[in-house]
């Protein structure tokens, strides 16, 4: 029974360290890149068809990061550049902390004992289905929240004001309006590019990772190799999957608008190739590469936070 009572007491330990080291480093990282964050939505976002005021923000042509940052600051005030950000936060903590916890949990179930030495191949593969199972999980859980936050990162009416005085207000005009399926417009978009990026990132970056400590001989990587390994990650998973990210988006913007300018995700791809061109689902992914160190050091951070806490 002591026994028991002490492996029960490590692993739930190992659990809640995990969570604090995840969530903490998530916060802090997020926080730092939400003016980048920011400025890369009303990119991606300002040439798509808009029925509603509250994205008219988004049909001010910005020549570009440098001109968007300049009219944001000039117009809205530095402060606007983390609107978005409490939201951005609010699913921050979890969303690490349940992406980690998925990972390793479907890790168990697709790899069991395979090893990188023994079945390479096999790992590569367990690892980008175990990455991609764990996005779509957590994506359920967390999906209003990012819903909230694309929204709020652009929200501006015509006369220069705002349709969404914060994160509750938005939940609330929004479910007003179209019910709690409101909070899910875009899902099924935002499932698909949360599997394919999750599994190309989890994918490269645990399989890498391994590849690193077995050449190394080394249980445990610095931080500033952690980092290079996500950062490679990371940027490989951005270029992949951005124009997915794009149509999620186009989608979520929909939400809480009479008339609807795509039905579904394949008319969105198809209405955006047709009518602004294949570089229309590029729309801020410089921005997005600069972002994305974000993604690299939470992993950089979790894993160096884990041996201190």
């Amino acid at each position: 029974m002591s026994a028991f009572a002490s492996t029960s007491y490590e692993l739930n330990s190992q659990v809640i360290k995990g969570f604090a080291a995840g969530g903490i480093a998530g916060v802090i990282t997020k926080t730092t890149v939400a003016p980048i964050d920011r400025v890369k939505l009303v990119l991606q976002l300002q040439s798509g068809p808009s029925t509603s005021t509250s994205t008219s923000l988004c049909q001010k042509e910005y020549k570009g990061i440098v001109d968007c940052f300049r009219r944001l600051c000039a117009e809205q005030g530095v402060r606007s550049l983390w609107r978005g950000n409490c939201a951005t936060v609010v699913k921050c903590f979890p969303s690490n902390a349940l992406n980690l916890a998925f990972r390793d949990f479907y890790r168990a179930i697709f790899l069991g004992t395979i090893d990188f030495k023994g079945q390479p191949k096999k790992f590569a593969l367990g690892n980008l289905m175990a990455g991609g199972a764990a996005g779509a999980t957590a994506l359920c859980f967390l999906y209003p929240l990012d819903f909230a936050r694309t929204r709020l990162a652009v929200d501006a009416t015509k006369a220069g004001g705002q349709r969404f005085r914060g994160m509750i207000h938005c939940f609330s005009t929004i479910r007003a309006t179209e019910g709690v399926s409101g909070l899910y417009r875009g899902f099924s978009a935002s499932l698909q590019f949360t599997m394919v990026s999750r599994a190309v990132f989890f994918g490269i970056f645990d399989t890498a990772r391994a590849w690193m400590a077995d050449q190394k001989n080394a249980r445990e990587l610095s931080f500033l190799l952690n980092w290079c390994l996500a950062q490679t990650s990371v940027i490989c998973s951005s270029i992949i999957c951005y124009p997915m990210d794009t149509v999620r988006r186009r989608l979520m913007m929909q939400s809480g608008n009479k008339v609807k300018d795509y039905a579904n995700s394949i008319d969105c791809w198809t209405k955006i190739l047709k009518n602004e061109g294949a570089a229309a689902l590029y729309k801020g992914a410089l921005s997005n590469s600069l972002r994305c160190t974000s993604g690299a050091m939470i992993l950089a951070v979790y894993y160096e936070m884990i041996k201190y806490i």
